[in-house]
């Protein structure tokens, strides 16, 4: 009702009882938590998530955030799926029944998103579907990318039917879509998106019927320019739009905060507190059809509560999550330990050891330079990855690096053991003078990425890895500088978010001090394999032109 007023809330079995006068229901055994002088707030919604982007395992996400006041996250968990097949993603769900965070799951339209298709551990396709649309935390169709639709890919079409036939929602994924592409992609029925780069692409989305989800990432900053629509376009329409985060880590969390900063930022430009504060509960329920469950403090809905002295400032002092107080003062009351892994989890790596040599690339003809193409990543624009050309020398038969112009060696070492692809392209924009880095955390497909200035500390990184069974490393002089192990599905570890986030520190502080000049530099690598990220990207199949969706040559022809 869009009110602020005073009330009691009753609290039995995880849900609420009743609201408002709640005298009927006190016995003299009920336990009163006084809340005189505080708001009551539903607990917040992260309502597309990457969970496992963040490293932590959902018992160490669950520490993060929920003294935050995030009490339900959506995940397609698509990550573990792709390591560690359906099994791996029901073990992560019952795991999170055991922490008061709550995971709705979003069924993947297909796994990998990547086009064309990389090679991963398991590909979850329409019979993945079929056996788990009745989960009790499925939610719909999850990252329906917008490619998959204009293709026509089989697998994702058949998705969508069962998806109708099971009275589930199709939420999207398509950045930097309008006009007639936008248009086409909806016939597809698809409800929500989250992927808007310009608030013209925002508003453009909601007029034509999306519920529009506003990401707010580590890595990728979308508030300020999407809520332009309501600050400086003049659009009422508030109620259709809902918060995300899409991809975070511990580090940005604990800095900066999660759901609550997203509340705090668009109170601070200008959007009254309770808009701002359904945008990260009620109308992000309302988008996933879950509403019935959460986002509103109402009866038969979950006692998911917050606490908050002042609503402009927005810090959330108390929360109670699943009908228990879960945290107080920004920690958990009762935090949980995490379960036994499978080995399921544990081991997912099928790959031989790498030699330098893996990562020659042979040049065309016999002249002293080489003609390539590097893919150029850039601070501002993450998620926008261009063309460059640039002339590189020719040594023994094989094309070099050049740190000096700031063009890399960039590969991806397939882990799974389907194939033995390694292939080699060029990146310019990471500013690394000497060493390598690497990572087994990298969606969509968690293969081995690693960008380096040579073969030789190239393959000590990778081995290294391999050697972790997951993890995250710099190498420099033939030496690992610095690791983090990410040994749950090569992924994520239980380690707690403090410790995760003084490893995360470490990791980008010693690419620095190699020469790195991006801000994240791990989280600018790990994206390198995501080929709905314009123009170019590179998987286990080599590098892709995101445009044409096709394999292409890093080096030209000689003229």
């Amino acid at each position: 009702s869009e009110e602020i007023y005073p009330a009691d809330i009753a609290v039995w079995g995880g849900r609420i009882m009743a609201t408002g006068d709640v005298s009927d229901y006190r016995g003299p055994k009920t336990e009163v938590i006084d809340a005189r002088g505080q708001y009551l707030v539903p607990g917040m919604i992260d309502g597309h998530l990457h969970v496992e982007c963040s490293k932590m395992s959902l018992t160490s996400f669950a520490k993060a955030v929920v003294p935050l006041g995030t009490t339900s996250i959506v995940s397609g968990l698509d990550q573990i799926l792709v390591t560690a097949g359906v099994e791996g993603a029901r073990e992560f769900l019952d795991e999170a029944a055991g922490t008061p965070l709550r995971v709705f799951w979003g069924a993947p339209c297909k796994t990998p998103y990547t086009l064309p298709t990389s090679n991963v551990g398991h590909y979850f396709g329409p019979e993945d579907h079929a056996a788990t649309h009745h989960w009790p935390e499925c939610v719909g169709i999850w990252e329906t990318v917008r490619e998959f639709v204009q293709e026509m890919d089989e697998k994702v079409l058949a998705a969508i039917e069962l998806a109708e036939r099971h009275r589930l929602p199709i939420l999207g994924c398509s950045p930097m879509c309008c006009g007639t592409k936008l248009n086409s992609y909806l016939q597809a029925g698809v409800r929500s998106d989250h992927e808007s780069y310009t608030a013209d692409e925002f508003v453009e989305k909601l007029r034509k019927g999306m519920h529009v989800v506003i990401r707010e990432s580590s890595i990728s900053h979308f508030l300020t320019e999407n809520l332009r629509i309501v600050t400086e376009m003049g659009i009422k329409a508030t109620r259709r739009i809902s918060f995300c985060t899409d991809d975070v880590v511990a580090s940005d969390i604990l800095r900066r905060g999660h759901m609550d900063n997203m509340v705090r930022m668009a109170i601070g430009m200008g959007i009254a507190p309770m808009a701002a504060i359904q945008m990260a509960t009620l109308n992000g329920a309302e988008a996933l059809r879950i509403d019935g469950k959460v986002g509103v403090l109402a009866p038969g809905r979950a006692a998911d509560v917050l606490f908050v002295d002042d609503l402009r400032d927005f810090r959330v002092q108390r929360v109670m999550a699943k009908g228990r107080m879960a945290a107080e003062d920004g920690r958990l009351t009762a935090p949980p330990s995490p379960p036994p892994r499978s080995e399921r989890l544990l081991k997912t790596f099928r790959v031989d050891p790498v030699k330098p040599s893996d990562f020659a690339v042979p040049a065309k003809g016999h002249g002293p330079d080489a003609k390539v193409m590097a893919m150029a990543v850039t601070p501002a624009k993450i998620f926008v990855r261009k063309r460059r050309d640039v002339t590189l020398s020719v040594t023994q038969g094989h094309v070099r690096a050049d740190r000096a112009q700031d063009v890399l060696y960039v590969t991806v070492v397939e882990r799974y053991g389907r194939t033995r692809n390694r292939p080699v392209g060029f990146i310019s924009g990471f500013g690394l003078k000497s060493g390598a880095l690497a990572t087994s955390t990298a969606p969509d497909d968690n293969n081995i990425v690693c960008v380096g200035t040579s073969p030789e500390d190239m393959a000590v990184a990778v081995n290294r890895i391999i050697a972790m069974n997951g993890g995250q490393v710099v190498v420099d002089g033939g030496k690992v500088i610095e690791e983090l192990p990410l040994p749950i599905g090569g992924i994520v570890s239980d380690i707690d978010p403090e410790e995760m986030a003084r490893r995360e520190d470490a990791l980008d502080d010693a690419a620095r001090a190699l020469g790195c000049t991006l801000p994240w530099p791990f989280m600018y690598m790990f994206v390198l394999q995501i080929t709905a990220i314009p123009d170019y990207a590179i998987t286990d199949l080599g590098t892709i032109n995101c445009l044409e969706l096709k394999v292409v040559d890093p080096v030209h022809e000689p003229a």
